[in-house]
């Protein structure tokens, strides 16, 4: 029994008895441990499920991005970052929708539109021919007019660094990039790959210090540039809407879904395999024979080593996968099932916020820096009135009037921008050709078809045109995409609003771990005795998904209108 307090203790309201303070002294320490167990799981979350939105937001913010937001700048000031604002937003709906469909499928878009279109039950044949493969089509023409894009912001961007350098040789250098992508494992093959997530991220960042920098050594007016986060009427104004149009369509990239769903399906949770608890065989007969063979093989010389090992490695580049791998692999989604529930709770929110945060944290910040900078130089500064500007112009009037640290800045995060947004554009390439056609070589195959896809006309403009092409080129490239866009984001709202493909199902029974599914169950499997939790999208979500289609599809009709009209003032 504790003693009674004295006298002093009560007459000292303040004066606490020794269990007092020692309970104080416990829910101190009780604060401390939740405190340093909450920081622990949110560093966790963040080592584990950071990279796939970083990855993703790299396509907003490619070459073609920065040439339609000079242009966007130069010509009508600050008043489209409303306009930039509003396609970041589209884009990061859009891209938490394939993360969706991904975590909770296991599949990626690619290979949803297959399973959809291959094998119908009535008239195979036309819907192979006139959806699927025009739809594969597109999409592989989306991904070269993106490749494209980027080979040639890069080698513009290593013709400002290096000015006697000419540009067919600047966009020549850029594709040895894909060398880089042959020393990596797969980032698309199932397991995250920290090196590429790691390197995307690197380039990332030197893209936004770069721009920031440069930003800091221009004269913005900030309280006019927060104004063209606020619609106006310049939007209709002549131009307007067309210049607005093609930051829309340079914004959101049809490529980003296909990869963004397909690095969505990887498990980011699951700890690897401790290396030394692992069999070294299979078999111990295995292991006998091995010890045997190995006992009677003459010893080899170093030089015969690395030849051998030279000969395993070219065997494997250039390996054509047999057809009994896919032999027996779904052919409906009736046929298949989804990701486990404790899988997709483990994965889809982080997921989303991580996309989320990645694309307002840099994709649109990113974009909106370009379009201040264009603006600030270009529109309110000594340059005023000469026209849209391009790359050049916009390296060279810095180096003008700024000075030559910022306009060589300027250069080298449009070379960053430019290499990160090829490899992803090149990453994507892989997961269409496997999810449309399950085309069966090695994946350094694909990604060195994907890269000469594109290097040909980059190196076919550069050469015949020169500079004066590479502007036409961009902004034809981002005409292709625009165009392109409504047929892949369709099949993406159609996919994530179909309940029998976004629901998972419930193991039986359910673990005791006093969380309840939010979602709620499909009573039709529930009347036959199998629960189900229901991520498709509601009634809202839905809408907001067709009514984004409908302006894409609206604003690309304007533009084609526009551009066979001749009344286009880009």
């Amino acid at each position: 029994m504790s003693s009674p307090p004295t006298t002093k203790e009560m007459s000292d309201p303040e004066a606490k008895t020794p269990d007092v303070r020692i309970e104080q002294t416990k829910d101190a320490s009780g604060v401390l441990s939740n405190i340093r167990k909450t920081f622990r799981a949110i560093v966790f979350h963040t080592v584990k499920h950071t990279g796939v939105g970083i990855v993703c937001a790299v396509a907003y913010f490619d070459p073609g991005n920065w040439g339609v937001d000079l242009q966007a700048g130069s010509q009508f000031g600050y008043k489209l970052l409303f306009i930039v604002l509003l396609s970041g937003l589209f884009a990061m709906f859009l891209q938490v929708l394939a993360s969706r469909l991904g975590c909770v499928t296991g599949l990626d878009l690619a290979s949803h539109c297959r399973l959809l279109l291959h094998d119908r039950p009535k008239h195979k044949l036309l819907y192979r021919w006139l959806l699927l493969y025009p739809l594969y089509i597109l999409s592989e023409a989306a991904i070269i007019s993106t490749d494209l894009a980027e080979l040639l912001g890069s080698g513009i961007a290593l013709c400002l660094l290096f000015p006697k350098l000419p540009l067919w040789g600047g966009v020549l250098l850029t594709a040895s990039d894909v060398f880089l992508l042959l020393a990596l494992r797969d980032p698309v093959g199932g397991k995250p790959v920290r090196l590429f997530e790691l390197l995307i991220g690197a380039l990332v960042l030197i893209v936004l210090i770069c721009m920031a920098v440069i930003i800091s050594k221009v004269g913005v007016n900030w309280g006019d540039a927060f104004d063209g986060f606020v619609p106006s009427k310049t939007l209709f104004q002549s131009g307007g809407l067309y210049t607005s149009i093609g930051i829309i369509g340079a914004t959101v990239m049809p490529h980003s879904l296909f990869l963004g769903s397909a690095l969505a399906t990887q498990d980011r949770v699951k700890a690897k395999p401790d290396k030394m608890s692992r069999p070294l065989l299979a078999s111990p007969t295995l292991s006998m024979e091995s010890d045997a063979s190995e006992v009677t093989q003459p010893p080899r010389s170093r030089v015969q080593i690395v030849r051998e090992e030279i000969r395993k490695t070219f065997s494997s580049v250039f390996k054509i996968e047999t057809a009994e791998k896919y032999a027996h692999e779904p052919k409906s989604h009736a046929e298949r099932e989804n990701n486990p529930l404790n899988f997709v709770r483990a994965h889809i929110y982080h997921g989303m916020v991580d996309i989320i945060i990645s694309l307002l944290g840099f994709a649109v910040i990113i974009n909106s820096l370009i379009l201040i900078l264009a603006s600030a130089v270009f529109y309110y500064g000594a340059s005023a009135g000469n026209g849209p500007a391009s790359l050049f112009d916009a390296h060279d009037l810095l180096r003008d009037v700024v000075g030559k640290a910022a306009a060589t800045l300027f250069a080298l995060a449009l070379l960053a921008a430019g290499q990160s947004a090829s490899i992803i554009a090149t990453m994507a390439g892989q997961t269409v050709s496997e999810g449309f056609l399950r085309w069966r070589v090695s994946p350094v195959m694909r990604r060195l078809i994907t890269r000469c896809l594109g290097l040909i006309p980059s190196m076919t403009v550069a050469i015949a045109v020169g500079r004066s092409g590479v502007d036409t080129l961009l902004v034809a490239s981002q005409v292709a995409l625009s165009i392109v866009l409504p047929f892949i984001v369709f099949p993406l709202l159609y996919l994530t609003s179909s309940k029998s493909i976004m629901q998972v199902k419930v193991p039986s029974p359910i673990p005791n771990s006093g969380e309840q599914p939010n979602e709620p169950s499909n009573p039709d499997t529930e009347a036959q005795g199998e629960q189900t939790v229901d991520y498709s999208n509601g009634i809202v979500f839905s809408c907001i998904g067709y009514f984004i289609w409908i302006i894409m599809l609206a604003a690309n009709v304007y533009a084609i209108v526009s551009l066979g009209l001749g009344t286009e003032n880009a």
